[in-house]
């Protein structure tokens, strides 16, 4: 489990790009408050951080030409399980994890390389 850092999601392969969907599926359903340490960080902000992270997900996933359910787009729907069911919200949404920094945007590329996957053209997210 991992949310990459939020400026490489143009740059995922499409099996991380798929794989993120997918990890963001989950986190948003029965998965939100289930503790993992690569992603405890997410359920310490409001739950409308996921939903606009996994937005961005879905995003380049259409930029691509990938379909994604269009339920999904939708804050309140937590999937088949779950349905349509409202977080509780303090509605304070950053324009990203304040842990997505410098630091874990290398963690992550390094990550990416052990897997075989070069990522061109990212030396900072603060570019």
């Amino acid at each position: 489990m991992r949310l990459w850092h939020i400026s490489l999601i143009e740059h995922l392969p499409r099996q991380q790009l798929l794989g993120q969907h997918r990890e963001c599926c989950a986190l948003r359903g029965k998965g939100w408050g289930k503790r993992h340490a690569t992603v405890n960080y997410v359920f310490s902000y409001d739950p409308l951080m996921l939903y606009q992270y996994h937005m961005a997900v879905i995003k380049e996933m259409k930029r691509r030409g990938y379909h994604v359910d269009k339920l999904w787009l939708d804050p309140k729907y937590r999937g088949k399980l779950l349905g349509y069911t409202a977080y509780e919200t303090s509605g304070k949404v950053l324009d990203k994890y304040q842990e997505h920094d410098e630091r874990y945007l290398q963690e992550c590329v390094a990550n990416l390389k052990k897997k075989g996957v070069e990522i061109e053209g990212i030396t900072s997210c603060f570019l």
